[in-house]
């Protein structure tokens, strides 16, 4: 049986490792642009190359090898026009110029290009992200019903007229300072499931996008363990130059969930 300490131990450990994938060099605090392209040449303020939308699934990199763009894997710079098919929802292609990155994303039938900048200051000034006392009251046990068949979901985006579309696999409840809770889980894109709601604290000590859980695969039985505490926030609590997804219609909690990730600071506003 874990006893209080080693729950504590186990929680501390956890989150430092939380903490060291977001000081990352090219992570999500390192983002320091959000440009989206259009049918023409782009062109863009201390980004070297043109960057414009080549087709309906292509986008095109024109540079010479004085600009010094590297394309993914290689350190042979682009010579001319090179071209990236990036995938709908999924990580953006990511090209080297100097110590920066570009993603090169895709979001349904729009491309952005993403700036990643080891030197942004959300970066170099983050110190941590606040978060709500350890509480062991918050470690929980789950109850997963699956759908028949899973569900493509759309929902909305922190950026306006923005669409994502996840799968929904099923239903997850639990019972939370006294009440039965119910969230639709969405499939985890490494395996486990990922409950993305809001709740009471949403929009004053929470992001007001909502957080995230990310459990583990279900037993067979549906049972899951869910340790609120491992409640964490989307890119979009800490950038304007995310895009990020809003919950599922119906996964806002009554319930105040006081564990896990509080809001941000955000010294790129001031």
């Amino acid at each position: 049986m874990t006893t209080g300490t080693e729950a504590r131990t186990d929680h501390d450990a956890w989150r430092a490792h939380r903490e060291e994938q977001l000081r990352e060099p090219h992570g999500w605090l390192s983002l320091t642009a959000l440009h989206w392209l259009d049918d023409g040449p782009g062109r863009f303020d201390g980004l070297p190359g043109e960057w414009r939308v080549a087709d309906a699934d292509t986008v095109a990199v024109s540079a010479t090898a004085a600009d010094g763009v590297l394309m993914p894997g290689t350190d042979i710079p682009v010579e001319g026009t090179a071209y990236v098919r990036p995938v709908d929802g999924a990580p953006g292609v990511m090209v080297t110029v100097g110590e920066r990155v570009v993603e090169i994303a895709r979001r349904t039938d729009a491309y952005a290009l993403r700036i990643r900048d080891p030197r942004a200051i959300t970066r170099t000034a983050f110190d941590g992200v606040p978060v709500f006392d350890f509480d062991p009251d918050a470690v929980v046990a789950g109850r997963f019903t699956a759908y028949a068949e899973p569900r493509r979901l759309t929902v909305g985006a922190v950026v306006a007229g923005l669409e994502h579309f996840p799968t929904a696999v099923g239903e997850v409840a639990f019972d939370y300072r006294g009440t039965t809770q119910r969230l639709v889980a969405l499939a985890g894109k490494n395996g486990g499931l990922s409950l993305h709601f809001r709740d009471a604290t949403s929009g004053a000590q929470s992001y007001g996008g909502g957080r995230i859980l990310h459990t583990p695969d279900p037993d067979a039985d549906g049972t899951l363990p869910l340790d609120l505490n491992r409640t964490v926030n989307l890119p979009c609590a800490f950038t304007a130059h995310a895009t990020c997804p809003l919950p599922p219609a119906g996964n806002h909690l009554d319930a105040a969930v006081e564990a896990g990730e509080r809001t941000p600071p955000r010294p790129d506003l001031g």
